[in-house]
């Protein structure tokens, strides 16, 4: 009789709350390579190649896109914190002995997996402070006809702010996912063998048992 193992519960809850923090960062990212590449959207008449310009949806749908998948991503990182704030507790922990020199010796790939943590959770909230800035504050957004709030800086400096800390974040986060390759692809080949109820052994009639086994994800 083979065994089919499965994931423990905290492990599937985890994998869940990653799939759609990492959905809503795709909905954003996908929406901020937008604007990157088309940072207005130009104005009626004359020579103006980005007037009226659409790509799959009107620049409206873009901004709506980008604001509510932006806004999700936040909510979900807020409660992925909580879950995993001893993990967050421990890596403030080691860059504090990293800046003091006294940290325990930790191999080049832990140091690697730290500055990337480190350089996503920053450029996250960044991009998270600045968005909210955009989402709730009237004329703050890029292009907006309302005048300039003027907090702390301009609405070019905060938009400028919130691309390039995003353009450091996604490449942390595609830097973070690629460490983490090996654990993404075990559990979710687990849970979606569970789901489909497929396994190697079922065109031999044999019979399987579940068995709970817990994947880490540090």
């Amino acid at each position: 009789m083979n065994q089919l193992p499965q994931v423990s519960p905290q492990t599937r809850r985890n994998w869940w709350i990653d799939l759609t923090l990492f959905t809503s960062g795709i909905i954003s990212a996908l929406s901020g390579i937008y604007f990157l590449f088309l940072p207005t959207g130009g104005y009626k008449g004359g020579a103006n190649p980005f007037y009226n310009i659409r790509i799959l949806f009107l620049r409206e749908t873009w901004e709506d896109i980008h604001a509510w998948g932006g806004l999700a991503m936040i909510v979900i990182a807020l409660l992925h914190i909580p879950l995993h704030w001893s993990w967050f507790v421990s890596l403030y922990k080691r860059m504090l002995k990293a800046i003091k020199g006294t940290s325990e010796k930790m191999g080049a790939k832990g140091r690697y997996n730290l500055y990337v943590n480190l350089t996503l959770a920053l450029s996250g909230l960044i991009v998270g402070l600045t968005g909210l800035y955009f989402f709730f504050i009237p004329g703050a957004a890029h292009g907006s006809l309302e005048p300039d709030p003027m907090w702390l800086f301009t609405r070019t400096t905060w938009d400028l702010i919130h691309t390039w800390a995003f353009v450091v974040m996604l490449a942390a986060a595609m830097l973070h996912f690629a460490i983490h390759w090996k654990w993404v692809t075990k559990v979710t080949a687990k849970i979606v063998s569970r789901f489909l109820r497929i396994h190697p052994n079922r065109s031999n009639g044999t019979s399987t048992t579940p068995v709970l086994a817990e994947v880490r994800h540090d």
